[in-house]
């Protein structure tokens, strides 16, 4: 009858678009390589520290140590943008998840930018789906200042067509450096929590992480 055709038609409507969504999570998985395999992972923290070493800093003629102060600091974040669950057990009852956006707090001169500035560095070269741009606050208060918006470091709308934003992943750093500094009459900390509300809501409706480097703490 013309029901039961209706009916096996939609059936397999469904299973088709069930397997698509399957096809495209196991895709999605095969993006990030398996770091909970020990050889694996050690091939990639090689990799990261010859990145941090002969790409990242080696103008500056020093060597990317990695010690007690910020061992488990790599660690994790190697795991975390490699998309492997380990990462939420390298610092036990924090309940950091991989899901969430990256907050890396520390005094001034410690290395948080540098260590960030590595990290894009290495997951651009491994083509990583978390590939992220660094973005000083000044340097986002300077496009603000000039083009009254936040566009290119958020949604990305400048050459979309329809409502179709392009946002990226991004990590503002030196949040709190500047943060008593006015510009055209805006102060930077109101244009800091104006363009991480807007980082907000595109975590959350694209997936796309807004991380931040700051010396400010949890007050």
């Amino acid at each position: 009858t013309r029901q039961s055709e209706q009916a096996v038609a939609s059936a397999s409507f469904l299973t088709s678009v069930v397997k698509k969504a399957e096809n495209e999570r196991l895709k999605a998985r095969a993006d990030y390589p398996d770091l909970a395999d020990p050889a694996v992972y050690e091939m990639h923290a090689r990799l990261f520290l010859w990145i941090a070493n002969n790409i990242v800093i080696a103008p500056q003629h020093r060597q990317f140590i990695i010690d007690d102060d910020n061992r488990d600091v790599i660690r994790f974040l190697l795991y975390y943008f490699n998309n492997c669950s380990l990462a939420e057990d390298v610092f036990p009852g924090r309940g950091y998840k991989l899901h969430k956006n990256i907050m890396l707090q520390g005094g001034l001169g410690v290395g948080k930018t540098m260590i960030m500035q590595c990290f894009s560095e290495y997951l651009r070269r491994i083509r990583s789906p978390r590939f992220f741009h660094n973005l000083s606050v000044t340097q986002m208060v300077n496009y603000y200042t000039i083009h009254n918006n936040f566009d290119r470091y958020t949604f990305c709308e400048e050459d979309s067509k329809g409502l179709r934003p392009h946002p990226e992943n991004v990590c503002l750093n030196d949040v709190g450096l500047n943060d008593d500094k006015v510009f055209y009459g805006m102060n930077t900390s109101v244009l800091t929590d104006d363009f991480l509300l807007a980082r907000n809501d595109i975590w959350a409706a694209w997936d796309k992480f807004a991380h931040i480097t700051t010396n400010l703490d949890e007050k």
